[in-house]
């Protein structure tokens, strides 16, 4: 007690150095209780995880009955949605090579009737793009697949007289696939962020579930007339048709001049004045009253399913 009286600041020294020996010791020991016990349940995932890795999975009855039933009711969802394809789509008739020369020909002349009474200009010799059937008959596999395109034509061709275009300047349509021509289908392009899934050497190439008959059309119409082609040309029932690239082209290309819009002649004056005594100068619209003329691809789908 002498001695501690006598070093007093040594002896503070040492119980300081004491307290702060416990508190380490009692940090440490918090820290390993902390790791301990994240070590262990670390060691027991590793080891639950290890185990279902090497585990031989086999469903369970009611699994199994979950399964099935979930698989039929997709069956079923699919079926449905494949037929409500199938009613917007123009069927493939039976038809034979002979057939088909003789409901081209049909189809030939009701669209050309059509556009008659409809005032509506077609080209010369007319024959809705198959102007290459109407003196050889087609193969026998095809003359069902060109029997359903003549139809899908003969709709497009009622959509632009029944709008009451002007004229239609061209119909050219892409040959099949089946015809020997080149498939034109497009293949599609690496993009960034895409993947383009392709079949493996020797594996069995998957199958095509839509195929695309095209035409190019062309037509001059007035733009009212043209806006009612394209809008029902994309709200058609009974056939899908896609709008792949359109051209509209003005037929004035500029306008007309700021004094002749500004003083009319005499003549329109005196033309005004006798059609309406004192109504004054008669309204001339400078935009609104010109034509245009349009081109479009359009693809005509089909569903192989």
């Amino acid at each position: 007690m002498k001695w501690f009286q006598q070093n007093r600041s040594f002896g503070m020294f040492l119980i300081g150095f004491g307290i702060c020996a416990l508190l380490a010791v009692a940090l440490l020991y918090w820290r390993w209780s902390a790791w301990s016990g994240s070590k262990q349940a670390f060691d027991q995932v590793a080891t639950e995880r290890n185990r279902l890795e090497h585990l031989d999975p086999f469903p369970s009855d009611d699994n199994y009955r979950k399964l099935q039933d979930y698989v039929e009711k997709y069956k079923v969802t699919l079926d449905k949605f494949k037929e409500t394809l199938k009613t917007e789509v123009v069927p493939v008739p039976p038809l034979a090579p002979n057939e088909f020369q003789s409901r081209l020909r049909l189809v030939t002349i009701a669209t050309l009737d059509r556009a008659r009474v409809n005032n509506v200009r077609l080209p010369d010799k007319f024959e809705l793009g198959f102007d290459e059937f109407t003196t050889t008959m087609p193969a026998t596999p095809v003359a069902p697949l060109l029997g359903q395109e003549l139809s899908q034509v003969q709709k497009l061709m009622n959509i632009l007289i029944d709008a009451k275009v002007d004229s239609v300047t061209s119909l050219r349509r892409a040959r099949l696939p089946e015809e020997g021509g080149v498939s034109p289908t497009p293949a599609p392009s690496p993009t960034a962020g895409r993947r383009v899934v392709t079949a493996k050497p020797g594996a069995t190439p998957l199958p095509t579930l839509i195929q695309r008959n095209i035409v190019d059309v062309a037509f001059k119409a007035a733009p009212s007339a043209a806006r009612k082609v394209l809008n029902e040309i994309a709200s058609s029932t009974g056939q899908f048709f896609i709008i792949r690239t359109l051209y509209v082209h003005n037929e004035k290309e500029k306008g007309p001049p700021r004094e002749k819009m500004a003083r009319p002649t005499p003549a329109e004056r005196r033309q005004a004045n006798e059609a309406q005594p004192g109504a004054g100068t008669p309204l001339n619209f400078i935009v609104g009253n010109e034509h245009i003329e349009v081109s479009a691809t359009i693809e005509m789908l089909r569903f192989t399913f």
